[in-house]
């Protein structure tokens, strides 16, 4: 049986959120994926990485499943009413609706976690409920036919989930051995909670000016969901 995955590729993403989500799922069994864009062509990363959408939004079939990555290059997005309105036609049709780090904030600016339990990357966490979401602390979080992943890294976590739901836990697990993900980071850094206090206080002050200007995006995209 086939089983049809769409990843949304756009300028400036974060690679990782894309690539490792899409090394975990390529693995199954029956799956065919596409890479998505306005129009087929290459699409550059945030870190300079040139990838390749190979459908463009006119030529996408009907999906099972539709990913939406993180990376700076949301905020465009978060008010492009052609990416927008290709998100809200393959909703009702999918299987599973997903995103990773910041992708949610996509997701919500769609309209499409009205109601719905969600996370997403920790600078960004406080941003879900101005969209419509309930605000959950974890790494991947489901409601339904939702799936969201936390930053970057947890869309490995968030696709070996969904791996599980789809094909069951053995393939899932026979996939994480297969990619070796067994992870021993050298350091307990990985999260603000356990961070040290001055790395975050960079993390935060290196991010500040972002963070205002999303904060803004987020006001301006909520009153419009509101009206």
């Amino acid at each position: 049986m086939s089983l049809a995955i769409g990843f949304l590729l756009f300028p400036r993403l974060t690679q990782l959120d894309f690539t490792g989500p899409y090394e975990v799922l390529s693995r199954l069994p029956g799956a065919e994926l596409r890479t998505l864009w306005k129009q087929a062509g290459p699409v550059r990363a945030d870190t300079g990485l040139t990838m390749l959408a190979d459908t463009g939004f006119a030529d996408c079939p009907p999906l099972d499943l539709l990913c939406v990555p993180g990376g700076p290059g949301v905020a465009p997005l978060m008010e492009d009413a052609e990416v927008l309105g290709f998100l809200r036609a393959q909703a009702p049709g999918l299987r599973y609706l997903t995103s990773v780090c910041t992708g949610a904030l996509v997701l919500g600016a769609a309209g499409l976690l009205r109601g719905k339990r969600a996370t997403t990357h920790w600078a960004s966490h406080d941003f879900l409920a101005a969209l419509g979401a309930t605000p959950v602390k974890a790494r991947v979080v489901r409601d339904g036919a939702l799936f969201t992943g936390g930053g970057v890294t947890a869309g490995i976590d968030f696709a070996l989930t969904i791996a599980a739901e789809i094909a069951g836990p053995e393939v899932a697990q026979a996939i994480q051995l297969q990619i070796e993900y067994a992870p021993a980071p050298p350091f307990a850094a990985g999260h603000p909670d356990t961070a040290p206090a001055e790395v975050l206080e960079r993390a935060r002050t290196r991010g500040a000016g972002m963070r205002a200007e999303r904060e803004a995006l987020v006001a301006r995209v909520a009153a419009g969901l509101a009206a």
